[in-house]
């Protein structure tokens, strides 16, 4: 799984893979399921992408964005001749 941050835009991509085997008296069923996936994410906000972290735990993906900090009109003095 990977998570890719581009300007305001979030991508997660991965792959599921999944099987199940049932034994019966009589019969065995087995399920797979597999693919791949990926999702876009448009962002309400500019994020600091240097400090973003993810994990995963007991399926069940945590991405935490910090928020950038807002841009501040900056001053400048003028000096008059």
């Amino acid at each position: 799984m990977s998570v890719t941050i581009t300007g305001d835009l979030l991508t997660v991509t991965g792959e599921r893979k999944f099987e199940q085997q049932v034994k019966e008296q009589d019969f065995l069923r087995m399920e797979r399921t597999y693919g791949k996936f990926e999702r876009l994410i448009q962002l309400p906000m500019a994020v600091q992408a240097d400090r973003v972290k993810a994990t995963y735990r007991d399926g069940v993906l945590e991405i935490r964005l910090p928020k950038a900090e807002e841009l501040k009109p900056k001053e400048i003095k003028i000096d008059i001749l």
